[in-house]
């Protein structure tokens, strides 16, 4: 069965198509972090699994509007759905971070003011004395 031709086939169509949507799903990641604006939690590896998840929900939701068509990242409108999708779930991951939104916070204390005078030392240099 590993020896067959139609199985070496299937494993090389498969293997080649998780590179591609890992590939494309990074740069897919990148380029919505690129479009929206402000600072990103996550690092690399957040920006990895966003681009390919959202590589992987953009392409099948189009592929169910399209009636079953194969979407691959690689074309156009696939890599456009890939962005979208990838947009998506930066913006989820940014609600649920807590990124737009603060539970519970409390309103910051006041700020300690201190009294800084200033002085002459004998030695004619300024010193500056907190009280």
């Amino acid at each position: 069965m590993l020896d067959s031709p139609e199985f070496l086939k299937a494993f090389e169509q498969t293997v080649n198509d998780i590179l591609v949507w890992v590939g494309f799903g990074t740069l897919a990641g990148l380029l919505a972090k690129a479009i929206m604006p402000g600072r990103d939690p996550g690092g690399t590896v957040a920006t990895l699994m966003m681009g390919i998840g959202g590589t992987v929900i953009g392409s099948g939701v189009l592929m169910f509007f399209t009636g079953g068509k194969r979407i691959t990242p690689i074309s156009p409108l696939g890599f456009v759905v890939a962005t979208a999708g990838a947009f998506i779930i930066l913006a989820f991951y940014r609600i649920l971070a807590g990124y737009y939104f603060r539970e519970g916070t409390t309103a910051p204390p006041p700020p300690q003011y201190v009294k800084r005078v200033k002085r002459s030392s004998r030695r004619g240099q300024t010193v500056y004395i907190e009280e």
